[in-house]
C-alpha cells in the first residue's frame, strides 16, 4: 500500500506518562512499589503500594496463641526487629498487670540499643546507593554484621531473635559478652570517620540530598511524622526521653535535631543517633554487672494462658520513629485485637506520596531511603 493511502492518525501531544517505580527497583526497600505519573521527569502524582510480601500481621496474631505472636511480631520490621517483641511483650505486661525484673530492663535496652545502630547501618548504605554510593553500602552491611554476630551469640538468631517475651527475657547474657559487645562498640565508632568521608560530607552525596524532599515541621506534625523524620525538622520529640519505659530515666543521652527537613537533616539526624546509641550502649554495659536478679517473671502456662479482659496502649522509639501497640482481650487465650502503628505506615504512604511530588525521577528513591521506612508496616 502506498503512503498515501495510510489514514493518518492524529495523537494530542503530552510528555506525561505512568511508571511503575519498584518492586524491582534497588532504591526501593523488599516488595514497595511507587507507582508516579511524570511530566517529562517530574513527578506529577504518587500512590504507594505496599506489595503482597510480609503481610495482615494483625489478623494473624487474632488467631495465635499469646506467646506465640512473639515469633510473628519481629516480621512486621525485618531491619529493626527487637522493637515489636518489646513493645508488644509490654502490652501484655499491662494487662497482667507483670512487673519486670530490673536486670531484665537493662537487658532489654542494651538490645534496642544494638537494634537500632544495625538498623541505621543498613538505612546509611541503601540511602548511599540510591546516589551512586555503593561502597558505603557495602561497608554498612559488613559492620551491621558485627552486631549481627552479637545477637547470634545471645540470642542465637541473627535476624529474628524472639527473647523478649512478656516478664522479661528467655536468659540471661553468655559469659564475656559485655567484653565483646565494648570492643564491637569500640570498632563501630572507630568507623564513623570513614563514614564522614566517604558518605556523610561526601559533596556528591549533600548537594543530591540537600533540598531534597523537604517538609517543615507543620507539616510533618499534620502528616503524623515521627522519630528522626520529625527531628529532622527541629522537633525534639523521642518517647524514650518524653514518655520514658524501661530505666531510659537513669540513662544520659541526647536527642539530635536538625533544622531543614529535607533528604540530608533526615540522614544527618540518624548519623548522630547512631553516636548516641552508642554512648548508651557503654552505659548499659557499665551498669549491668551491678544489676542482679531473676531475667523474667514467673508465667502462666503458655498453651493455658487467659490474658485478663482489657486494653492498653503502648509506645517505645524504634529506628524509624514511635512504634505502638493497641491490644484488647476478651480474657481469652488469643488476642481479641491487635492494632501496630508503625511509623512506617504514615511515612511511607501519605508522607512519600506528598514529598515525591515535585521530585525528579532519579531522586524518588532517595526520598524513600531518606524516610528509612518498612514495607510491612504498611501492609500489616
Amino acid at each position: 500500500m502506498r503512503p498515501e493511502n495510510y489514514q493518518a492518525i492524529s495523537h494530542p501531544p503530552s510528555n506525561e506518562y505512568e511508571l511503575n517505580f519498584g518492586p524491582n527497583h534497588p532504591g526501593i526497600e523488599g516488595n514497595y512499589a511507587l507507582k508516579v505519573k511524570l511530566h517529562g521527569d517530574v513527578v506529577v502524582a504518587a500512590r504507594a503500594d505496599g506489595g503482597y510480601l510480609h503481610r495482615g500481621f494483625e489478623k494473624l496474631m487474632e488467631g495465635r496463641l499469646w506467646i506465640q505472636n512473639i515469633a510473628l511480631v519481629p516480621r512486621i520490621c525485618v531491619p529493626d526487629p527487637v522493637p515489636m517483641e518489646v513493645c508488644y511483650s509490654m502490652a501484655v505486661e499491662v494487662l497482667n498487670d507483670m512487673e519486670v525484673p530490673e536486670r531484665a530492663q537493662w537487658l532489654r535496652v542494651l538490645q534496642l540499643e544494638l537494634s537500632r545502630i544495625a538498623a541505621h547501618l543498613f538505612t546509611f548504605g541503601g540511602h548511599a546507593a540510591t546516589t551512586g554510593m555503593y561502597t558505603t553500602m557495602y561497608w554498612g552491611v559488613a559492620d551491621r554484621d558485627q552486631i549481627l554476630d552479637l545477637f547470634e551469640e545471645w540470642t542465637g538468631g541473627r535476624v529474628y531473635h524472639i527473647y523478649n517475651i512478656p516478664g522479661g527475657v528467655r536468659r540471661d547474657m553468655p559469659a564475656g559478652f559485655l567484653d565483646r559487645v565494648s570492643c564491637t562498640m569500640d570498632y563501630i565508632e572507630s568507623r564513623l570517620p570513614d563514614y564522614d568521608n566517604l558518605f556523610f560530607t561526601n559533596q556528591v552525596f549533600v548537594d543530591r540530598a540537600r533540598d531534597t524532599g523537604p517538609m517543615n515541621q507543620q507539616q510533618a506534625l499534620e502528616w503524623g511524622v515521627t522519630g528522626p523524620n520529625l527531628r529532622a525538622t527541629g522537633l525534639a520529640f523521642d518517647v524514650r526521653r518524653d514518655d520514658p519505659y524501661l530505666v531510659y530515666d537513669q540513662i544520659d543521652f541526647d536527642i539530635p535535631t536538625e533544622a531543614p527537613g529535607d533528604a540530608w537533616a533526615r540522614t544527618l539526624v540518624r548519623r548522630q543517633e547512631l553516636k548516641q546509641s552508642i554512648h548508651i550502649v557503654r552505659q548499659v554495659v557499665e551498669k549491668l554487672p551491678s544489676v542482679s536478679g531473676p531475667v523474667r517473671t514467673q508465667i502462666p502456662n503458655p498453651l493455658a494462658w487467659n490474658v485478663p479482659a482489657g486494653e492498653t496502649y503502648t509506645r517505645v522509639e524504634s529506628s524509624k520513629g514511635e512504634l505502638g501497640y493497641y491490644v484488647v482481650s476478651d480474657g481469652g487465650d488469643k488476642p481479641h485485637r491487635v492494632h501496630v502503628r508503625g511509623p512506617s505506615s504514615m511515612h511511607a504512604v501519605q508522607v512519600l506520596e506528598q514529598l515525591a511530588v515535585g521530585a525528579r525521577l532519579e531522586d524518588v528513591a532517595q526520598i524513600m531511603f531518606s524516610l528509612d521506612a518498612c514495607p510491612p508496616e504498611v501492609d500489616r
